[in-house]
């Protein structure tokens, strides 16, 4: 059964985060520079939320002159859940699908190690999938055993 952990040794560890307060430009600036599709909102070091692309596009949505200088922290989600390294792939994917989040952060013991995207757990369920579907086979037309 696949882990986050093993998605986490994949793509690696690295988290992109900004403080509260931080410019809504600021914090698109850095996800565009960085390819990615979210970041952690941390407050004195701890977790305050995380801001997101989808986050973008719902406040750009309600408000009638966009402020890109506005903190994140008026539009980024509040209530963010955190997924084990031990956890299952398919746990994350129904957490995610449950809650409708596209971004998890992985944490050990209290402290954030990663963050993982549906995207990533989609790869790794691919490439876990390839290599059994290739396993078949092999076993099937007998390539690669006794010799």
């Amino acid at each position: 059964m696949l882990t986050i952990s093993s998605i986490l040794r994949s793509k690696g560890s690295e988290i992109y985060w900004v403080e509260t307060g931080t410019s809504v430009k600021n914090a698109l600036e850095l996800m565009a520079e960085k390819g990615i599709g979210a970041l952690l909102v941390m407050d004195d070091g701890e977790p305050a939320g995380i801001f997101s692309e989808r986050d973008f596009a719902r406040m750009a949505a309600r408000e009638e002159q966009l402020d890109f200088d506005a903190p994140v922290d008026d539009c980024m989600t509040r209530n963010i859940f955190c997924v084990s390294k031990d956890d299952t792939i398919d746990e994350c994917m129904a957490l995610m699908t449950t809650q409708r989040f596209r971004h998890l952060p992985v944490c050990d013991e209290h402290k954030i190690i990663g963050v993982i995207s549906i995207g990533d757990v989609v790869k790794n369920l691919i490439e876990d999938k390839n290599l059994l579907i290739q396993n078949m086979q092999n076993y099937i037309l007998g390539r690669g055993y006794g010799e």
